[in-house]
This record gives structure tokens, sequence and C-alpha cells, in this order.
């Protein structure tokens, strides 16, 4: 199992930039299909980016074009590049991980696939 740890939230103004990054310690890490979540005051968890084993992107409709998901497999990181913030962007933000999943399975973006989580980092709009 690897251990995920999430920074790089905070306040930022609309129409501002953040990057998050996911800190992924363990072993098998580049095996792993990466994403991830959010999960707003009231809402269920969304999906919004993974990153299969192969550098393969899926990205949620709501995201598409201001997201930008990366990973660093020898770094053990995985990034999440967000441009363009609105306030319907506020929420906290989960990495997520699990070794070996296919790239369709990688490309639903749903929490059921994912067994390892992070605590996440707040982002907040204003």
């Amino acid at each position: 199992h690897v251990q995920l740890v999430e920074s790089g939230g905070g306040s930022v103004e609309a129409g501002g930039s953040l990057r998050l990054s996911c800190a992924v310690s363990g072993y098998g890490y580049s095996d792993y299909c990466m994403g991830w979540f959010r999960q707003s005051s009231g809402n269920e968890r969304e999906g919004v980016a993974s990153i299969d084993s192969d550098g393969e992107t899926t990205y949620a409709d709501s995201v598409k074009g201001r997201f930008t998901i990366s990973r660093d497999n020898a770094g053990n990181d995985v990034d999440l590049q967000i441009e363009s913030l609105k306030s319907e962007d506020t929420a906290m933000y989960i990495c997520a991980g699990r070794h070996s999943v296919s790239q369709s399975g990688c490309a639903t973006l749903s929490d059921g696939i994912f067994t390892q989580w992070g605590q996440g980092t707040q982002v907040t709009v204003s």
C-alpha cells in the first residue's frame, strides 16, 4: 500500500490558480492509478481527474480545460494544476490511488475504484 499526503491548498481569488500536490510514499507507486477528487459541503465526493500508470489522463467535464493532472514516478508525486478558479471549485481536494487498475477503470473517475486516500487539502475561492 501507499500513503498519500496532499498539500498546496489555500484561499485564492476567482480567476487565480493553484497547484496541488500529493506526495506518495510506499512501494509500487508507478503501477498505481491516481486520482483527484473533491467534496464541498453538502455535496457528494466528485472525481475531477485521474491518471493511469501509462500517463493517460481523464477529466470531469466540469474541469476540462482548467485542470491538469500530472505524475512524477521518480519523485513519487501526483499534481493537480488548477487554472481560472471559480467559486464552485471551493472544496476539499483529496488524492486517491489504487494499484493495477485497467485504463478503462482508471478513467471512470469512480471513487469505488480507489483504495488509498489522503486526508485532503482545502481550496477556497472567493
